[in-house]
């Protein structure tokens, strides 16, 4: 196995760690910033979630320049990055920092974007990240991130950057996913019944 895929099995094993830092109430402290409340745990499953996320850009980044993309990669990397955003979304749904049916609208874009990745590949067809679906996971790792850390430093200044941030992120899931299905109308009309 090469030094990208096991940068990506890496991130998937992260992914129970965030989870259980972020649900299982560990008795390691807190931090009061103001009138915020943020504990240990919190702080260390955003450190890991942002870990994560950077090793999505390096393990692509390390494939395409040492030239080992694999089959194997193409499969996991996909995959680790939904099982990231997917575990952290629920995660925040249990803690109550997120609404159900905003996890719900940009998980049923990454299956729906998947399946069609899934058509275009049954015809020999690969339908690399657009711009516009890069963009869209920087948003919703932000978007996170801030909800992880119930909205500190901003909260400070009362500024609900966490709320923008996951209105900005469902907008942008939204419009990469119809860009996606446009862009690819072809394959979906050709596998009508």
């Amino acid at each position: 196995m090469n030094l990208a895929n096991k940068i990506t099995l890496a991130r998937i094993f992260l992914v129970p760690v965030v989870m259980i830092f972020l649900l299982v109430k560990f008795e390691i402290g807190t931090i009061e910033m103001h009138s915020v409340t943020l504990t240990i745990s919190e702080i260390i499953a955003t450190s890991v979630f942002i870990l994560a996320a950077i090793t999505d850009g390096l393990d692509g980044y390390i494939a395409r320049k040492k030239k080992i993309v694999t089959n194997l990669g193409k499969f996991l990397d996909p995959l680790a990055d939904k099982l990231l955003i997917t575990a952290a979304l629920v995660s925040l749904v249990e803690m109550q920092r997120l609404d159900a049916w905003i996890a719900i609208v940009i998980i049923s874009r990454e299956f729906a974007v998947t399946g069609l990745r899934l058509i275009a590949a049954s015809e020999g067809n690969v339908i690399a990240a657009s711009p516009l679906g890069k963009l869209k996971t920087v948003v919703q790792i932000i978007a996170i991130v801030a909800l992880m850390l119930n909205n500190v430093p901003f909260s400070y200044l009362t500024f609900p950057f966490a709320d923008i941030a996951v209105i900005v992120a469902v907008i942008i899931t939204i419009f990469s996913g119809l860009d996606y299905f446009y862009k690819n109308r072809k394959i979906v009309t050709m596998n009508e019944i």
